[in-house]
């Protein structure tokens, strides 16, 4: 049976629509909470880097960033962004050890679904230092929506706790926060995000 959506397909097919309305959102306020977990010089996973907005902002400052997405299109145009390769990878491909200070996953990892969700989070783990943090954000509510072609899952915070409590590994939600689109989308006006700092301690 087809699915009723194809994310990647959305991504592919809408690249530069998507990369204007996020390029220049201003995320200051949720950079500033994550930068205080982390030492100057850290190395960054921009995990679905989209237009490649955060990593410029994290490249501006020092931070050595490998930046990464799903789709091809959006990886060419955040490569030029960059002046860059941008590498396209799917979520699941995820295999390094003990190598990222800071995974940033900023409304991408939404997009997983839910059989593969805990599978992406050890991975993630898996790749971060002891002490590196995971910063990653999901529209706030239960279950999950298929809006434009693409597939969301919705977290609360109480489900990431379970969330985390499933990888048996050792991580601890450091941080949650609310607030409104800060994308110019005219689709997303009504929706809260929820904001999650996680920190790997051993």
């Amino acid at each position: 049976m087809k699915k009723a959506y194809d994310t990647l397909n959305y991504y592919n097919s809408n690249a530069k629509e998507f990369y204007n309305q996020t390029v220049f959102a201003d995320f200051e306020r949720i950079y500033q909470k994550v930068f205080m977990f982390l030492p100057k010089h850290s190395y960054i996973l921009d995990f679905g880097c989209g237009s490649g907005r955060d990593s410029k902002y994290f490249m501006d400052r020092g931070y050595f960033v490998k930046p990464c997405d799903g789709s091809i299109e959006m990886c060419k145009l955040a490569s030029k962004y960059l002046n860059r390769k941008v590498i396209c990878m799917d979520f699941l491909d995820l295999n390094e050890v003990n190598t990222y200070d800071c995974i940033w996953a900023c409304s991408s990892i939404l997009h997983v679904e839910d059989d593969h969700l805990l599978e992406v989070f050890n991975k993630m783990i898996d790749a971060l230092k002891v002490g590196g943090i995971i910063y990653t954000s999901f529209k706030v509510g239960e279950g999950y929506m298929i809006k434009e072609g693409k597939y969301y899952r919705f977290l609360t915070k109480k489900e990431m706790i379970q969330l985390l409590e499933k990888t048996g590994k050792s991580v601890r939600l450091i941080d949650y926060f609310e607030n409104e689109p800060l994308a110019r989308r005219t689709s997303n006006s009504n929706e809260t995000w929820g904001n999650y700092i996680i920190q790997k301690y051993g």
